[in-house]
């Protein structure tokens, strides 16, 4: 039976209830709202699932639910992430790189039109109860920062 490995000490390291603060940068302008995600690893310590609830734009309900697993094979870690804002699965890739405790990667999936987008996402984590997950649109352009910080 597989069991954690280094690798996955990342994973261990995102565990908690972090309370987040989202930046949308919006055709009408930047939006903020507030959220929480709660963090918790399964399947033994191989996997991290990620519940995100809070408001994605004022005034509007947002759910999202996300699995990271580290894949031994890739040398990479891989997720899925669905929401209340979009109609499927996004799947992703990416990396960790602890020299800059940062993670870089892509996801794909359907928006909430349904057109199928891959967009890149960076993770900083300024210490261990603060991190900064950027998302950038197919322009290149940031179209969401989120600021987490981790509940005591």
């Amino acid at each position: 039976m597989p069991t954690p490995g280094p690798e996955h000490e990342f994973l261990k390291s995102e565990a908690g209830t972090w309370d987040a603060t989202v930046e949308m940068n919006t055709p009408g302008g930047p939006v903020s709202s507030k959220g929480v995600e709660t963090n918790t690893l399964g399947c033994g310590g191989l996997c991290l699932i990620s519940d995100f609830k809070g408001e994605m734009m004022p005034g509007t309900t947002f759910e999202g639910h996300g699995v990271t697993a580290y894949d031994p094979a890739k040398k990479k870690y891989v997720g899925s992430w669905t929401d209340s804002m979009s109609k499927g699965l996004m799947t992703g890739e990416s990396t960790w790189d602890p020299a800059t405790k940062t993670s870089t990667g892509w996801m794909e999936g359907p928006d909430m039109t349904g057109t199928v987008m891959k967009v890149k996402s960076v993770v900083e984590h300024k210490d261990a109860d603060t991190r900064v997950f950027s998302m950038y649109g197919p322009d290149g352009a940031v179209g969401m920062t989120i600021t987490y910080k981790r509940r005591k």
